[in-house]
Order: C-alpha cells, then sequence, then structure tokens
C-alpha cells in the first residue's frame, strides 16, 4: 500500500473515531430520550447519510418514531412522520421489522428495497416505504438499538441523490453508533424509572392535611429535576389536644435514602413532643434537638414548629420558632408581605442543649401563612436576597387569590429554575367573626 493510501485509510480512521465520540457526548448530555437522538441526528448529518430516523418501542411493545431528520429541514414536513407507528409483524419481511425481532443491521440498496418490498405487505411497511420513497432514498441501513440482550428500537441512516452510496463497510460504524444510542436510551429510561419510584417513596411519606373548619389549608411537594433520590424535604400539619391548629416544615441534611429515613422519624418525633407538651415552640425543638442528637449523633435539618392560636372568630396569632429554616412569609389580603425573622435559631443537630427562642406574631383575618423549602427560593449565582424579594413579589400578586391557586401559581412562576426538591404547606385564615378552631 502507498503511503497516500495509507494517508487515506488513516484519515478516514480518525474521521469515524471523532464522529463517535462527537455522538458519545451527544448523547451523555442529557437524559432526555428524544433531545438526546435529535442531537444524534445533528452530527450524524451529511457526514454519514442524507436522511435518518429512529424508532423506540416503549413498555407495552408499541412502535413510536421519535425523530425523523434530514440534512435539508426543508423536505421535512412538521409533525407528519413522527408519532406512533402500526404495529410490529411476527413474520413480515419488511427490514425493519426484521431488525425490531432481533435481525440487522441490514444494509438495503434500491434492488433490495425493492425485494423487500415485493415480499413485505402490512400497515408498518406502508410507512417505511412512504419514508424511502419521499427522500428518493437509494441506500440505507437500518440497525438495531439493543442493551441488556434487549431490542428497544432501530436506527435507519439513508442516502439520496448524487451521495456515494452506503456500503457493507460502513456497517460497523452504524452498529457502533446504534450500540452507543441503545445504551443511552437505557440509561435514560432506568433513570425515569428510580426518579419515579423515588418521587412515590417521597409522597409517601408525606402527610394528609386536617380539615379545620374555616381555616384553609394547601401543600404542594415537586421533586428537583435533576436527581433521581427521595430526600429530606417535609411538611405536617395537625391539630393539638387543645384544639390549635399546627404548621410545620422542615429539611434534613442530605438527598438520599438515609436523609429520608431521618426526616420521617423526626417528623413522628415532632408530632410525639407536640402532642405531649404544652410548651412554647422553642422548647419543643429544643427536645427535638436533643433527640436527634442522642439518635442520628449530629446530623442537621432545619425546621420551623408554628402554632395557629386565639379564639373562635379572631384574633389570632402565630406563635413559632426557627431551627435555621428559611422563614415564613405573611401574606396579607391586601397584598403586604412580611418575613417571621423571630424566634429564628440555629439548625438543629449543631449544638444540642442550647435554649430556643419563640415568637408571637399577629395574623390579620384573611391573611396567608406560607411555609416552604430553600428550592424554591435558592438559585446558583444569585443572591439569598435577591431570592426572596422574588418569591415576595409573586406572592402579593396572588394575595386574593384561592389559595390552591396561590400554591399552583407560585409553583410555576418559581419552579422552573429550581434546582432541588420545593415543599411549599400554605395556611389561609378566614375573615373575622368566622371562627378558626379552638385554642388560646
Amino acid at each position: 500500500m502507498r503511503a497516500d493510501e495509507v494517508d487515506t485509510v488513516l484519515q478516514e480512521a480518525l474521521q469515524r473515531l471523532a464522529l463517535l465520540a462527537e455522538a458519545t457526548t451527544a448523547l451523555s448530555s442529557t437524559l432526555d430520550v428524544e433531545e438526546g437522538l435529535r442531537r444524534l441526528c445533528r452530527i450524524l448529518l451529511p457526514r454519514l447519510g442524507d436522511w435518518c430516523a429512529a424508532d423506540l418501542l416503549d413498555e407495552r411493545g408499541r412502535l413510536h418514531r421519535v425523530v425523523v431528520a434530514h440534512r435539508d429541514p426543508v423536505r421535512l414536513p412538521t409533525g407528519h412522520l413522527e408519532g406512533r407507528m402500526p404495529p410490529v409483524p411476527e413474520s413480515s419481511s419488511d427490514p425493519l421489522a426484521r431488525v425490531l425481532r432481533g435481525a440487522g443491521p441490514l444494509l438495503l440498496d434500491r434492488e433490495s428495497l425493492t425485494e423487500e418490498g415485493e415480499a413485505a405487505d402490512g400497515a408498518l411497511h406502508s410507512a417505511q416505504r412512504e419514508l424511502f420513497e419521499r427522500f428518493g432514498t437509494r441506500t440505507a441501513v437500518v440497525a438495531p438499538l439493543r442493551a441488556r440482550r434487549q431490542v428497544l428500537g432501530a436506527l435507519t441512516l439513508g442516502r439520496s441523490g448524487p451521495a456515494p452510496p452506503l456500503t457493507a463497510d460502513d456497517l460497523p460504524l452504524v452498529e457502533d453508533l446504534a450500540h452507543r444510542t441503545a445504551l443511552a436510551v437505557d440509561n435514560a429510561r432506568l433513570y425515569a424509572s428510580v426518579q419515579g419510584i423515588a418521587e412515590r417513596l417521597q409522597r409517601s411519606l408525606l402527610p394528609e392535611l386536617p380539615h379545620v373548619d374555616h381555616l384553609q389549608l394547601a401543600a404542594r411537594y415537586t421533586p428537583a429535576r435533576s436527581t433521581a433520590e427521595v430526600g429530606g424535604d417535609w411538611y405536617d400539619s395537625f391539630v393539638l389536644p387543645d384544639g390549635t391548629t399546627s404548621m410545620i416544615i422542615g429539611d434534613v441534611a442530605g438527598h438520599d435514602l438515609p436523609a429520608a429515613v431521618a426526616m420521617a422519624q423526626l417528623r413522628n418525633m415532632l408530632r410525639a413532643l407536640a402532642c405531649d407538651r404544652r410548651e412554647p415552640p422553642g422548647e419543643i425543638l429544643a427536645r427535638l434537638d436533643a433527640i436527634n442528637d442522642s439518635l442520628y449523633g449530629g446530623r442537621t435539618a432545619t425546621c420551623v414548629f408554628a402554632r395557629i392560636e386565639g379564639p373562635e372568630g379572631g384574633p389570632w396569632r402565630l406563635n413559632h420558632s426557627n431551627a435555621g429554616h428559611p422563614p415564613p412569609l405573611l401574606v396579607t389580603h391586601d397584598g403586604d408581605t412580611r418575613y417571621l425573622q423571630e424566634g429564628h435559631g440555629m439548625l438543629l443537630g449543631v449544638e444540642p442543649g442550647t435554649a430556643r427562642p419563640s415568637a408571637t406574631t399577629p395574623m390579620p383575618e384573611r391573611s396567608t401563612l406560607l411555609l416552604y423549602t430553600d428550592g424554591l427560593v435558592e438559585r446558583p449565582g444569585e443572591s439569598l436576597d435577591h431570592s426572596l424579594a422574588r418569591l415576595r413579589q409573586h406572592a402579593a400578586a396572588l394575595a386574593r387569590e384561592p389559595l390552591d391557586v396561590f400554591c399552583d401559581e407560585l409553583l410555576k412562576g418559581l419552579y422552573e429554575t429550581a434546582v432541588d426538591d420545593v415543599v411549599l404547606p400554605a395556611l389561609r385564615l378566614p375573615p373575622a367573626g368566622a371562627g378558626a378552631g379552638r385554642g388560646g
């Protein structure tokens, strides 16, 4: 082999390695399956083909054409070629059906396309034939997306017009690309499955809100977008033996199963302490801090423990203590807002035995008390003061909305940029004279 021929072979090998590297980066840069496949197609076209299609089987064996891409986007009719596909026949000779049943990769030229078309029939073959004819395909490769001995779908690459035809020499490269694609799809599906399990577990640990005459209670929980683990965010509300209603929120450090276990146990211990002892909230949290230190050896957590107190019909007051948690937000019916900074102490688990303050704050009629975890406000690179100001503005604008709308719109306005779990319980008082339960 001459020196120039060796250089050509080396250049082609380097180009293929570069293509594989770019494809791997594109696939691994997102856990969104469709977005990853679109990025892959943008890399493959026009370097490896004039058009490509990615088909995936769902958990029920139904076929979906997730992506169809062409080097010339004008050739693509919007929304026509993608979506649900016909069922995969058990015995069809259509190349796509064969690949989805375990064959492949298959190299197809005009002659073989014609032969396969004469032998195949059915709705799936008709859909494939429409795609091939629309793009004037001269050669194509259909490769299985196979991971863990299971076919997840297929990747099809086609060439048309004056472009050099695909040959058997291209099969190893396309097969390698299909294998990497299958691994990315499988990883994304596994992540989504684990994330769903974690979210269901987290929700199962959160309590139902009590039904209290005249008091409106609502709560929202939204999991982090970037993690598939349970966390330590929690809230609680229950009616105490003396008839007052409690509002609690907390966050155990960590985003893993031990954090979720500690969260559930702290919540239950706080319930027991609050029901057993008629003490100021600061003293209740001090007792909880001592128990936390004894059981968990210094695991840190934040917590707000509050009681809504007052006679039937008002006036009402909030008796509360804060262990290192973001301050509650009080929103009046007229839209005035105030963060309750009183009664603030250090986190649980830092200095057990330290006295904890309590504070009493008047609560106007029809006002809303909002508790929240830091995921609602904290943003990378943004000062906390700016984040809290943004929350105040959103809450003030929603002050007269129904409580469910108030919570939903807060999440809608703030969660899009959130990077952590968000827990958000809220309470609204009735008009004066309507009564808010017992308690003194």
